[in-house]
């Protein structure tokens, strides 16, 4: 986990504001801060919604628009929402410290009959993750050429 937000970091270090709502190409409208804004998010859905069972309300997206994490990016708070992303995967790590992988918890969400155990919940943010860093990575590239982890 800690390699995979360190990465999606590194992929927005010495960007501008601007440069980080950079949309990839036609007709995407995917952004890094875009995916930033999607990973605070699903952090929070995730480890503390699920895992914690918290009673929260996503950051940016509603029921009303549901995608708004990656679509309101124009006016966005870029050091805003980046700082925001750090302190929600803070909250994630600290929320989850205790949790035994086995331990089974309930959906909330659009199922609310299933169940999943925390090791599910991890590797499914690992797999988030990765597919976004690989999001991330041509993002970067497409802005100013620079490629890696």
């Amino acid at each position: 986990m800690e390699f995979h937000r360190a990465t999606l970091l590194m992929k927005c270090e010495g960007l501008s504001a601007e440069q980080l709502k950079t949309r990839s190409v036609e007709p995407s409208s995917l952004t890094l801060l875009g995916l930033v804004r999607h990973m605070s998010d699903v952090e929070r859905g995730w480890f503390r919604r699920h895992a914690v069972r918290e009673d929260l309300e996503f950051q940016y997206s509603t029921e009303e628009e549901p995608d708004a994490d990656f679509l309101n990016v124009e006016t966005a708070d870029a050091t805003a929402d980046l700082a925001h992303y750090v302190a929600e995967c803070q909250l994630s790590r600290a929320a989850t410290a205790s949790l035994s992988l086995d331990e089974v918890v309930p959906s909330r969400g659009h199922h609310p009959e299933r169940t999943r155990n925390i090791r599910w919940i991890y590797l499914h943010m690992i797999e988030e993750y990765a597919r976004h860093n690989g999001h991330a990575d041509l993002l970067r590239e497409r802005i100013d050429g620079a490629v890696g982890d």
